[in-house]
């Protein structure tokens, strides 16, 4: 396993510990700015991966949604301490810790961990996208629209946060997308989706974490999937 993997997967469990205490316990809401909630626990995790992060690579910088940017922009890591934050307030166990890396704008590696049911998920460019120790392999990856791909696709499951990107990475399913994104949701599951073999990009097919929406698919459906968001 590579260092930077190495290092970002310690990151995870170390924030990962921090949530878990919260999550078992008491903690208090407040909701920012852009009407999201966010509590101890958020604040705790992302600091605990920037001090693990910053001891392994002193040089790189951050992008959190906790405390935003700092350092550099060319190499940095980009973090979710907990996505999901609704689900960790209601105690539902789909949440998890994203954090990617990101080099000259673009994503190199990433790992998802939900600290809840030890779910590990990572990948890392060339290396393959990973659940643990098992390789993911798949053989070769606006209201209106949302609804017209609805009614193309033969079956249709709401999962929130990471959890979707999982099951396609997995090849447990074949396409999905959201809106309403912030660059730290995308960052690492981008290149899990990538390195399974699958595609991910926002509704224009553009392949970015900037674009505020996301398209992932098992890379067989992107293309005609992008048809079908274009109207």
């Amino acid at each position: 396993m590579h260092e930077e993997v190495t290092a970002a997967i310690a990151a995870a469990k170390a924030a990962g510990e921090v949530a878990m205490r919260y999550y078992r316990g008491d903690f208090e809401v407040t909701i920012k700015p852009d009407h999201t909630p966010v509590t101890q626990a958020d604040r705790e995790a992302e600091q605990a991966i920037k001090r693990v992060l910053g001891r392994a690579f002193p040089n790189d910088g951050f992008l959190g949604e906790e405390f935003g940017e700092e350092g550099p922009k060319d190499r940095r890591w980009i973090i979710d301490p907990i996505d999901g934050t609704r689900n960790f307030i209601r105690r539902i166990p789909i949440w998890a810790v994203l954090i990617g890396l990101e080099e000259a704008g673009e994503v190199t590696a990433g790992v998802v961990f939900n600290p809840a049911s030890n779910e590990l998920l990572w990948a890392r460019r060339g290396d393959g996208a990973w659940s643990g120790a098992e390789r993911l392999l798949r053989e070769a990856g606006y209201w209106d629209r949302f609804m017209r791909m609805l009614d193309a696709a033969g079956r249709t499951r709401g999962f929130g946060d990471y959890y979707g990107y999982g099951l396609v990475a997995a090849g447990k399913a074949d396409i999905y997308l959201e809106t309403d994104l912030k660059p730290w949701d995308v960052a690492p599951v981008k290149i899990l989706v990538e390195e399974a073999g699958g595609r991910l990009t926002d509704f224009s097919g553009t392949p970015t974490i900037y674009g505020g929406s996301v398209l992932a698919t098992n890379g067989h459906l992107h293309d005609l999937a992008l048809r079908a968001l274009a109207g």
